[in-house]
């Protein structure tokens, strides 16, 4: 039986395309936003879910952060990286002077500011949940409309490329993770993510967390903080580290550090994959 795996969608999205990447005779289905793809998976609706979770030009995305912060019993299975090529899209026949709306997605309106800066700076934007939805919303307006949007949806929905990899850097890329109710098994080449906050504040106590991870010699590849909602001023730290879980030096880290928290939470283990 098909491994199940809920994505960002409609059809056409990047996200789908991830999905493909990591399972390609996976039986996908799509939901409209992050945190339906979560809950799929928590419901048992599908095996895994695949969600965006940091682009390389924009950060990080918050609402997937979020989830894994708050949602329990989901884990990192699995990351892959996707290197994005943003295009404009319109209706067949549209003409560049007659476009009188733009939809986008916030992530990839921001990945293509100059861009928009550029050619369309007094055109209105309308906000979609995703990539391929503004493309959906785009071909069903009523006037002359633009979506920014993927090759596979131009195809899909059958649109114009206006405008090829308007991007505003090349080089742009998005890591994606595939969530599940269990994490990956060592590899010997893996990577774990995990947050924490204090229970009181008071100088020093972040430098004392990460003190420990540096005297066992345990890489930090990503350090950020995030709004922990209870009050102004109270943040959650997240970081990723190499090394897996289960391993000797890297659990005896986590328990003095949970020692040392008021909250810790891993969300998983799972092979690193090559940037």
């Amino acid at each position: 039986m098909a491994t199940t795996i809920a994505y960002l969608g409609p059809p056409g999205s990047f996200t789908e395309q991830a999905a493909l990447l990591y399972d390609g005779d996976s039986e996908l289905s799509s939901f409209p936003s992050i945190s339906a793809v979560a809950a799929a998976v928590a419901t048992g609706m599908t095996d895994k879910g695949v969600v965006p979770i940091e682009n390389s030009l924009e950060g990080s995305v918050t609402d997937t952060l979020d989830l894994l912060i708050h949602e329990p019993g989901l884990l990192i299975q699995h990351e892959l990286v996707l290197p994005i090529e943003h295009h404009l899209l319109v209706k067949p026949g549209t003409r560049v002077q007659d476009i009188e709306v733009l939809y986008a997605h916030p992530q990839s309106l921001a990945q293509c500011r100059e861009f928009r800066e550029r050619c369309f700076p007094q055109v209105p934007v309308v906000a979609a949940l995703s990539n391929s939805a503004s493309v959906q919303q785009m071909m069903s307006h009523q006037g002359q409309a633009a979506a920014i949007g993927t090759q596979r949806a131009s195809v899909l929905y059958e649109a114009e490329i206006l405008a090829r990899s308007i991007q505003d850097r090349s080089s742009n890329a998005t890591r994606f993770i595939v969530l599940a109710l269990t994490d990956h098994k060592p590899t010997e080449c893996d990577k774990t993510s995990l947050c924490f906050s204090f229970s009181e504040d008071h100088p020093g106590l972040l430098y004392k967390v990460l003190k420990e991870f540096a005297e066992c010699s345990i890489n930090l590849t990503k350090v950020e903080s995030r709004p922990s909602k209870e009050g102004l001023g109270e943040y959650i730290f997240l970081i990723d580290i190499e090394g897996h879980r289960e391993d000797k030096t890297v659990t005896e880290v986590f328990e003095k550090v949970k020692s040392m928290t008021g909250m810790f939470k891993i969300f998983g283990s799972y092979p690193r994959c090559p940037l």
